[in-house]
């Protein structure tokens, strides 16, 4: 059994609650890429290519710049900007995968009706 000085325990205590609170912060300061509406979670008609591939690369892209984003921001404006470029990215990344799909044949515009 290792024998620690009453200072140190007090110390460790307290930067474990530090590095626990920090942690919580982080992972609430975003929801995360499965939380967002404009995210595709499979791919149209189940077909694994190289648009599916690039569209996933986006979406990390844009986590990662809006990771750096949010920490240079130092105020809630910032914040706020930074949320609504990765809005806008994911947004354009999701409509030019869909482009691609439907230039294909993956996925076609059209109406659905529903009967009683």
């Amino acid at each position: 059994m290792t024998h620690f000085p009453k200072g140190a325990i007090a110390l460790l205590s307290i930067s474990g609650a530090l590095m626990v609170g920090a942690t919580a912060a982080t992972l609430a300061a975003h929801p995360g890429v499965q939380a967002h509406a404009y995210t595709l979670s499979a791919p149209i008609a189940g077909i694994r290519n190289n648009h599916w591939y690039d569209y996933r690369s986006d979406l990390e892209e844009a986590e990662i710049e809006l990771r750096k984003d949010l920490r240079r921001a130092k105020t809630a404006q910032d914040r706020r900007e930074a949320y609504a470029e990765y809005d806008n990215e994911l947004y354009d990344a999701r409509k030019d995968y869909s482009k691609e799909m439907r230039e294909r044949g993956y996925l076609r515009r059209g109406n659905v009706d529903v009967l009683d």
